[in-house]
């Protein structure tokens, strides 16, 4: 039976720290389920302290659900999943197409696969809606939010630490180059699923992470091109300094020598690692001054208005029979 008193959204579980943050909203978040645990259909899992907000839901069971709109996340979301299990009903409710990422082949010329006017376009990151091309009338963007953290910054690791999944096998996009070449001129630690293999600590689970990271001097993302990353924020969030290429999102985030370390120049990166493991009372220093800058600008307060906003504002355009007053929101 539908809760009158909160939107009931139906999403499939594709990024478990996203979904989690999404759940710290004020409405029923729907996951489907299956016994195979093929993507997206993993339930709840073991890995998120998710509330009782986030219900499982067994995929042949969907169609039976009263739900206010479906919240598409991959391209076999929208292509192939919504046909298999939701309704032919519950296909016409008012949907939004939530990309985590930017356009990988083309980045200025890659038209968005998702191209039904009545459903809405979210993106993650300014930078990720610049350079799609979106194709429909109804685009947003909706920055992170996060949780503040409990753990506390030490650093009193003297190295740098690096959190990535499967780096090795995702090449060069996600820096394993990079990566490489700094870590013969600065020590580095790297954890990640699938990193045990290549000398990283292998897998840390999500809510460990923090506390893990926080003995470390300093955070690193060696990424070339990608959304940004939650992994940075909650670097960010407890006080742990970060260095990143200034590619993508990053350098709008990070001001040089204030709240961190961004550049294209690799040597200059390597220098102020170096600068940060010599000078631990400056490490401190940025690290505090990136942490005040997430929580003004990725609380999680913020993050989950946004998406009740948007929510209803699809929602209520939806209701309405005249598609020519729909507005863009940009």
């Amino acid at each position: 039976m539908k809760n009158s008193n909160r939107l009931n959204i139906f999403t499939w579980h594709i990024h478990g720290s996203y979904l989690y943050y999404l759940s710290q909203g004020d409405f029923n978040i729907y996951i489907p389920v299956k016994e195979n645990k093929e993507e997206g259909y993993y339930g709840r899992g073991e890995t998120f302290p998710f509330n009782d907000n986030v219900i499982e839901v067994e995929s042949g069971d969907v169609r039976f659900l009263q739900l206010d709109c479906i919240l598409f996340q991959t391209n076999a979301n929208y292509l192939v999943d919504q046909y298999e299990i939701l309704s032919e009903e519950q296909r016409k409710l008012p949907r939004i197409y939530l990309e985590h990422d930017p356009p990988l082949k083309q980045p200025a010329d890659t038209r968005h696969i998702m191209n039904d006017p009545d459903v809405c376009l979210v993106h993650v990151t300014h930078y990720n809606k610049l350079m799609w091309d979106n194709g429909v009338p109804m685009v947003s963007v909706i920055e992170h939010g996060i949780t503040s953290s409990p753990a506390t910054y030490s650093g009193h690791l003297n190295k740098g630490i690096v959190v990535i999944n499967h780096l090795y096998q995702r090449g060069r996009k996600l820096g394993a180059d990079i990566y490489d070449e700094v870590r013969k001129q600065v020590p580095l630690d790297l954890i990640g699923m699938g990193t045990e293999a290549y000398g990283g600590l292998g897998e840390v689970l999500h809510p460990d992470i923090p506390a893990f990271i926080g003995q470390y001097r300093f955070f690193f993302n060696p990424i070339r091109y990608t959304s940004l990353g939650l992994s940075f924020l909650e670097a960010m969030m407890m006080g742990l300094p970060v260095v990143a290429l200034a590619t993508t999102e990053y350098s709008t985030v990070i001001e040089n020598e204030k709240n961190g370390f961004v550049h294209t120049d690799i040597d200059y990166l390597v220098d102020k690692m170096k600068l940060l493991l010599d000078e631990p009372p400056l490490a401190e220093k940025i690290g505090l001054a990136g942490k005040q800058t997430v929580e003004q600008k990725y609380n999680i307060n913020r993050f989950t208005k946004d998406w009740e906003t948007l929510f209803h504002f699809v929602i209520d355009n939806t209701k309405s029979s005249n598609h020519e007053k729909k507005i863009s929101i940009y």
